[in-house]
């Protein structure tokens, strides 16, 4: 995939992912952007960090004592995790916000 639209793909993944946190109360969870990273942070004070990485057209996630890495799935239009276990990013940003108490729908 090209640059161009690698880069598409991410600010509409990364728009989608601030926009599910826009009616969440301050106080649970802060999701801020600042080029291409998106950093939330949680009531417990711990972060999850979803950030670029143009070298290789990946999406990374971090938090806790874990970490992801997601291609773009073609087919399924969707960020999955390059362990080919399934796991959606997405999906895993609304688990852990689940885990910390914050109940969040990203658009897809």
């Amino acid at each position: 995939m090209d640059e161009s639209r690698y880069l598409d793909l991410a600010h509409r993944t990364f728009k989608r992912i601030l926009d599910a946190f826009d009616d969440v109360d301050i106080e649970d969870a802060d999701a801020e952007s600042a080029g291409d990273v998106i950093t939330i942070a949680w009531k417990d004070g711990s972060r999850c960090v979803v950030n670029t990485q143009r070298p290789v057209r990946q999406v990374w996630l971090a938090g806790g004592d874990r970490a992801w890495h997601f291609d773009w799935d073609e087919r399924s239009e969707r960020w999955l995790d390059d362990k080919g276990s399934g796991t959606e990013l997405c999906e895993t940003i609304e688990t852990i916000a689940r885990t910390k108490g914050v109940e969040i729908a990203i658009a897809r």
